[in-house]
């Protein structure tokens, strides 16, 4: 501490979580707990799944095995530190373990925009181009698709963690969230430039925005598509191949834009903490249940899966 200017240089910070719930945190640990458990057993179940079943071997499929780990990881990086802290009264963490978090959560959440992105473009390809389907998505092509993919959201990680925390914190040592995000961490910085924040902004909405843009082009391609379908049949075929990825992505983008394309995020630090806990809890379990409850095809595969194991053991 100096002082002469009163000024604090923050050494660790601590996430307030759900410290104002005393009452509530029994309960808060159970249900996310139960939740949690959930999400990490369905994207599992999706990955076995399409690693065991041959039929399932498709780019569309590939993909979202992709999206499942990564969602996997991304889940990882802030719901068990939660559960530690709904536990615990001490919430410390400390500023390299803050940096960590922020940017394997702002990676993986960029990388989801972008193969959400992808996999639109996948759909495209499959209805719009059938004939061509396995030459514009063959497997080098998947394989570089996918490594973009999550080069560039770590990309865009490296460059906002980089900005955030290129400054000392020393306005307090509070974070207002249970886990190191941009607004409330910003917050907490020496030097407030706007030309930061702005930075900051521009990239969220590149990364948000842009995405979204390029999965509605794809869709406006495949409505016009699906359209020309002479039979009321093959047009709900066509469209049950990407309700599944429409109804996440609307769900993922939604959240998305809520939180981090918002002019004054941050402001009301309740309100990103309930909306946190969607895009961070509830969002993730959706994927998995709705990518096997409204995919047929992957519905047949875990009854097959299933049935196989059964024979196997009782033989």
């Amino acid at each position: 501490m100096n002082l002469g200017n009163e000024t604090w240089i923050v050494r660790e910070f601590v996430l307030v979580g759900f410290s104002n719930l005393p009452d509530l945190k029994p309960i808060l640990f159970t249900l996310f707990l139960i939740m949690y458990l959930i999400t990490l057993s369905g994207n599992i179940t999706i990955i076995t799944i399409i690693y065991l079943d041959h039929t399932l071997h498709t780019p569309m499929y590939c993909f979202l095995g992709v999206l499942s780990l990564s969602e996997t990881c991304y889940t990882l990086v802030t719901i068990p530190n939660m559960l530690i802290h709904l536990l615990m009264e001490n919430q410390l963490i400390s500023i390299p373990s803050c940096r960590a978090q922020m940017f394997f959560f702002l990676g993986l959440g960029c990388s989801h925009c972008f193969l959400l992105t992808v996999m639109g473009y996948d759909r495209y390809v499959a209805i719009c181009h059938p004939l061509r389907y396995a030459v514009i998505m063959s497997p080098p092509v998947c394989l570089g698709l996918g490594a973009l993919v999550f080069c560039s959201g770590f990309l865009v990680a490296v460059i906002e963690t980089c900005l955030i925390f290129s400054s000392s914190f020393c306005h307090s040592n509070r974070v207002e969230h249970f886990f190191c995000d941009i607004a409330p961490v910003l917050k907490l910085s020496c030097t407030q430039s706007t030309a930061k924040a702005l930075t900051i902004f521009f990239l969220s909405v590149i990364v948000v925005l842009v995405s979204f843009l390029l999965i509605l082009l794809s869709y406006a391609f495949i409505g016009a598509a699906i359209l020309r379908i002479p039979s009321a049949a093959g047009q709900h075929k066509a469209f049950s191949t990407c309700a599944s990825h429409l109804t996440v992505v609307i769900v993922h983008f939604g959240c998305a834009s809520i939180i981090y394309l918002r002019p004054k995020s941050g402001s009301n630090p309740d309100q990103d903490r309930m909306v946190a806990v969607f895009y961070t809890v509830v969002t993730p379990l959706l994927n998995p249940v709705v990518y096997t409850l409204r995919n047929k095809e992957v519905r047949v595969a875990l009854k097959r899966t299933l049935g196989r194991r059964l024979r196997t053991q009782s033989v």
